[in-house]
């Protein structure tokens, strides 16, 4: 499972979910088969995390989400504060307080038959919430991940818009697959001019020289961690660069890694068959990760 494996916790057998507002047990959760985000990928979701009894960034989480609402037309008909409050009622049904991950999701709602029109609905948008006991197996923060670049490439933002987190994941999937038959964990994608973009489910960094490399983000996901990274390197003297640059560039990085919301930050040991940053993770990485780690407890006033 590359940069999302996680230690197995039989307690999410039994977790509560909220769909519009009431619990059920995992095994009982369940949606209409007319519900817009089953027939169509129609909607847009969230993931985020629980650490000792703080909703890390849910700020900027909900930020997101509302813009991608609004990216694709659909109207959140909730304040913030319900959301929250929602979020809070499943944390407090299950009892929970650490290494959680939530996954949130708002579909456009049921639809009367079949139809890709938004405007043919017939109820108010879903409203899903699946927290679970998630904690990262901490072994690939320090092992790596191998990376292989994809034939898959992000769009331009008038064909799906790349940068929300929209239901309709075909293309990270088929990126995912691409990958998998290449024999990587992860898989690099280019954007339309040939450009490093992004990867199929984490964000993209390299290592040159001291200097670190991002995309310019016009072809990937408003990544929250990939930010805080960015914000990271500013705030410590790190050089940091969002910047169009090729795979003729990574293969020539000292070292690289990917971000995203569940593990972090996960150093890239191999790319393209060949071993990266001599197999092992670089100083660069360990010391973001730290920097990072520092962040998640000032967050939590820990």
């Amino acid at each position: 499972m590359g940069t999302h494996e996680y230690q197995q916790d039989p307690r999410n057998e039994n977790v509560w979910i909220s769909i519009n507002g009431e619990l059920f047990r995992r095994k009982d959760a369940k949606i209409s088969v007319f519900d817009a985000g089953f027939l169509l990928g129609d909607g847009v979701w969230e993931a985020f995390r629980l650490h000792d009894d703080v909703l890390v960034f849910i700020t900027e989480h909900l930020d997101r989400l509302y813009h991608g609402a609004s990216v694709i037309s659909l109207e959140i008909p909730y304040e913030r504060e319900k959301i929250l409050a929602e979020i809070q009622k499943v944390i407090k049904a299950n009892d929970m307080h650490d290494q959680v991950h939530i996954r949130l999701i708002i579909t456009r709602g049921l639809k009367p038959t079949p139809y890709q029109a938004p405007w043919v609905i017939s109820s108010a948008p879903t409203l899903v919430i699946i927290p679970e006991y998630k904690k990262a197996n901490i072994e690939r923060s320090i092992k790596g991940i191998t990376l292989v670049t994809v034939d898959v490439i992000r769009g331009p933002q008038n064909v799906q818009d790349p940068r929300i987190n929209s239901l309709s994941k075909h293309n990270c999937i088929a990126a995912c697959i691409d990958a998998a038959e290449k024999g990587g964990e992860e898989g690099l994608m280019l954007d339309p001019n040939g450009n490093v973009s992004t990867c199929n489910s984490t964000h993209f960094f390299m290592v040159k020289n001291g200097e670190v490399w991002t995309s310019k983000g016009e072809y990937c996901l408003d990544g929250i961690t990939r930010q805080n990274i960015i914000n990271l390197c500013h705030d410590n003297d790190i050089p940091c660069f969002e910047k169009n640059f090729t795979t003729a560039d990574v293969d020539e990085a000292d070292e690289a890694f990917v971000t995203g919301t569940f593990a972090g930050l996960t150093p890239v040991i191999e790319y393209d068959s060949k071993p990266l940053s001599g197999g092992v993770r670089g100083p660069m990485v360990e010391r973001l990760q730290k920097l990072y780690l520092e962040l998640i407890r000032s967050e939590c006033d820990v």
